[in-house]
């Protein structure tokens, strides 16, 4: 298959994918929001009139059949109109505009440093000895099962509360993001570590490793200019599974540290039962995850020529 259809492909199998988190989250928020209008009006609080709330359904086409609704709501889609927020009351497009910066910054200091993390370690640990990796191993068990608030309440009782060294909460500078990426990147690293440091193992038995030792390459040299590019193939095609990682736990450790981002005004939007504000998100994080596949597919065949045959 050539790289071009791969694309297509690709590019299909991302609209159905789409297609299918627009579908399921309109369909179950609807389900399971209760009564928009209410929403829309305040909540139970603002105590508004039958005649008030019907006169919201009917502006907003909440009177109209479920199915109705879904149809206007894709002809929106297609000219790129998300609705607009219920509680914030701005255009959906708008309030993700404003928070999306603060949440690309998060992630992608998480990503870098769970990148770093993993290639490190597994570089310094693979076919050292089986009481390292064992260690190692341990450690790794630990990160990547201990759940996100945890360890977020585990480095701010450290770095901030006991040693002082950084801030606990905000959004002001680069100290403030510190603790957060490294909430962010600790787990994803850990899985990062085993996959990579299994794959070494495996490579670094290759007679063409052998051949380049014999050759006077330092060990050093082996495994970052041989080894390393072979093994980093598996960590590419995880690349979604680490952007969706980094966006679940970007709920919670927004939340946990303050800071702003789209995270944080899912978990608001949820909360406050805002529909057209979780189904953009939801949109959002849909197709950042089809363009990050798509971008793997592109880049596979330039790190291994032997995928663009297959």
């Amino acid at each position: 298959m050539s790289i071009y259809q791969r694309i297509g492909w690709r590019l299909l199998a991302g609209i159905v994918v789409l297609w299918g988190a627009v579908s399921l989250s309109f369909i179950g928020l609807h389900f399971a929001s209760g009564d928009p209008a209410l929403v829309i009006l305040g909540g139970p609080e603002a105590l508004p009139t039958p005649e008030v709330l019907a006169r919201v359904r009917e502006q907003y086409g909440l009177d109209q059949p479920l199915w109705v609704q879904y149809g206007h709501y894709l002809s929106r889609l297609l000219v790129g109109d998300l609705g607009e927020s219920y509680r914030l009351q701005i255009p959906v497009t708008q309030a993700i505009a404003t928070q999306l910066g603060a949440t690309l910054q998060l992630a992608l200091a998480a990503a870098v440093l769970a990148l770093l993390l993993a290639i490190s370690v597994a570089l310094l640990t693979a076919r050292r000895g089986r009481w390292l990796s064992a260690s190692v191993s341990g450690v790794e068990l630990v990160l990547s099962s201990t759940p996100i608030f945890v360890l977020s309440m585990l480095l701010l009782l450290l770095f901030s509360f006991t040693l002082h060294w950084l801030p606990p909460t905000g959004s002001g500078g680069w100290r403030n993001l510190i603790l957060p990426s490294l909430t962010l990147a600790l787990p994803v690293a850990a899985l990062l570590i085993q996959v990579l440091r299994q794959e070494l193992d495996d490579i670094l038995e290759q007679p063409f490793i052998t051949m380049a030792r014999a050759r006077g390459l330092s060990e050093a040299g082996v495994r970052v200019g041989h080894a390393l590019r072979h093994a980093l193939i598996p960590l590419l095609t995880l690349a979604g599974f680490i952007f969706a990682s980094l966006l679940a736990g970007s709920v919670v450790v927004e939340t946990l540290f303050s800071r702003q981002g789209i995270g944080r005004l899912l978990l608001d939007a949820v909360t406050n039962k805002d529909v057209p504000m979780v189904l953009g998100i939801t949109l959002l994080a849909a197709l950042s995850y089809v363009l990050i596949n798509l971008l793997v597919d592109l880049l596979l065949p330039w790190i291994d020529p032997r995928v663009q045959g297959q």
